[in-house]
Parts: structure tokens; sequence; C-alpha cells
């Protein structure tokens, strides 16, 4: 099969798409797949005639993920027309030449929708939801209205547009959050009035709403769905401070516990919640979704991830590990979910 591998663009979370396109291209490589890996913003400037066919390492270029966030501003100077034109030169070509796109994009014009709606306007198969479930759950104010009106467990929260007057407080300590962030990019813990004005302004940075929410003290678990059905949960436990982007992708930084060690109940109580945020979503194909438990064993459902992380580091290709599904197998089976429609 013909795939094309779509990483990179200009998110916060650039380095992190490149390495899951990375380990995604080497998989679907290995699997005997045609592949090729694109940067869904630079694109490429060469001869296409016979790409998928070349012995081409599209990885080798790829480096890690960088303790900081990428410098976007220095990327999109690469592209001068890139305010006119968010696809790079040949992407569309070449993912309509392709049998499908595996999508290995994260965060801001990628996994929220935009690229869905136009591959599916294109006739491009696509791996991931659709585009209304990608934008819904990208938006961690609607992912909340949703959550409650389906009556999910989430922790106490507001919304905060830039510059407006705050009628509403949450109680210290709080979590602020940009709204359509993601890799816990823009993410703070405020316990005081002057850590909160802090953590609001680092939140705008990259967001004009934000989201403060009740901190939830406990332990932290994911739960991955595959067409609906939910993968063995997973506990983060980072060595130092919270699950924050550096603890994400920084092998060591972390402990992870697969499956977690959970009482039988606790753990179909975590894979229920999840499978029905998977539906009140409307998700196809994958997701993965982040709780918090409390210290008195209340479950709280954080957010949605629709395209989540396959990096070396990631949680959904360990929980898939853990019931004898390799990472090989599990790009397979995200591929034929999105040849087959589901």
């Amino acid at each position: 099969m013909k795939v094309v591998v779509l990483a990179g663009g200009t998110s916060t979370e650039r380095d992190v798409s490149l390495s899951t396109g990375s380990m995604i291209y080497r998989a679907l490589k290995k699997n005997g797949h045609q592949a090729i890996l694109l940067d869904v913003y630079l694109g490429y400037e060469g001869e296409t005639e016979g790409i998928f066919e070349r012995d081409t390492d599209w990885a080798a270029q790829i480096g890690g993920i960088a303790e900081e966030n990428p410098d976007l501003e220095e990327i999109k100077a690469m592209r001068p027309d890139g305010d006119k034109n968010f696809f790079g030169s040949n992407v569309l070509a070449l993912c309509q030449s392709a049998d499908a796109v595996f999508m290995a994009l994260h965060g801001a014009n990628g996994e929220d929708g935009k690229i869905q709606a136009c591959f599916e306007l294109m006739g491009i198969p696509y791996t991931g939801t659709d585009f209304v479930s990608s934008a819904m759950a990208m938006d961690k104010g609607i992912t909340k209205d949703i959550f409650k009106a389906h009556h999910i467990p989430t922790p106490a929260g507001i919304r905060l547009y830039q510059g407006e007057q705050e009628t509403e407080k949450v109680p210290y300590p709080c979590i602020v959050k940009a709204c359509c962030g993601g890799s816990s990019v823009g993410v703070c813990i405020a316990h005081d009035d002057a850590e909160y004005e802090k953590a609001k302004k680092e939140a705008f940075r990259y967001d004009k709403e934000v989201i403060v929410e009740q901190y939830i003290e406990g332990r932290e678990f994911s739960v991955g769905v595959m067409d609906g059905r939910a993968l063995p949960v997973i506990e983060i436990a980072p060595k130092q401070g919270f699950y924050d982007y550096k603890n994400k992708y920084q092998a060591g930084s972390t402990v992870e516990t697969c499956p977690a060690e959970l009482p039988a109940d606790k753990t179909k109580e975590m894979q229920d919640i999840a499978e029905r945020v998977f539906q009140a979503l409307r998700m196809k194909n994958y997701a993965r979704m982040d709780f918090m438990m409390g210290k008195d064993g209340s479950l709280y459902c954080l957010e949605a991830n629709t395209l989540p992380g396959m990096t070396p580091t990631s949680l959904l290709p360990q929980e898939a590990a853990a019931i004898g599904i390799s990472f090989e197998e599990l790009c397979e089976r995200i591929l034929d979910y999105a040849k087959s429609g589901k």
C-alpha cells in the first residue's frame, strides 16, 4: 500500500509529531508498505515521479524531541508563502496519489479537524477520527461541556477569554491551561494569586481562551480506545513535578505501569468512562483519554486525545503491547481502520 505519513507542521508539538511520524514510518516500511514521511508545512521540493518506489530512508533526518518547544518562527520563515497556503510543496498531490494518509500530526492545524475536513472534501482516506470529533476534542472548553451533558466525571472549572473580567474563581490550588493546547504546553499549577496571574499569562501565550479547573491531587492514568473498545489502563507517575512536556517526552522522567495496579472494579470503571467519552465525542478509529483519580478513589476524565503520540515513550503503544499488540501491528490496525472507513 502507498502511504503518506504526515507529520511536522507549525504547532508547539512539532517535534513530538516528527518523532511520532518517524516511528510510524519505520513500522509501515517494516510491514512492507511503500511509505514516505512528509512535513505537512515544509513539503517536498524534489521530483515526485516514482517517489513511493524509491529506496529512501525518510526518517533518517528526523532528530529527537528537544526539552524546549521548537522555534516556530524559524520554521515559518522557511515558507514565505505560508500565510497563503498551509500545505507545503507537493503535499496535497502526494496525499491524493497515496492509498491512505497516516496522520502523525499533533496540536493546532493537525489535530483540530482542519486538515481532516480538507481531506474529506478531496476524498483522501486518513487515519484517526473525523473533522467534527477532532474539532470538539481539541477545544477543552467544548469537551468539558460535552462531558457534563453526558454525565462524564470531570474536574470543575471555568473558561476565561483574554481581556475579559473574571466573574468566577476556582479555589487554589488550580490548573490553568490553554484551551486548545496539547502535550501539557501552557499548563501550570497555581497555589496563590501571584502564581495564578503568572499561569494565566503563560497560557494566554498559546491561546486566546484558557481553562481554569480544580486541581485533583492523586494518581494519573490514561486509557486508549480502539474501534470503541478500551485498552488496558496505564498509570503515569512523574519522578518530579507533574506530567508536563519534559516528563512526557524525556526518557526516564516518568514511571509508567501497564496494566495499572488497580482493583478490577476501578479498572473497569475507568475503561467504561473512556468508552463513553469515545462515543460522546463521536470518535472513530482510535483515541486516548486522560484521567486523574482523587485520593478518595473518585475518577475524573481530563481530556481526550484524537491523535495520541506514537513516540518511543508514548502511552498508547505501551497499552497495546500489554495485550500482545506490537507497535507494527498497532500501526497496521490503525491503517486498516482508515481504509475500511470505520
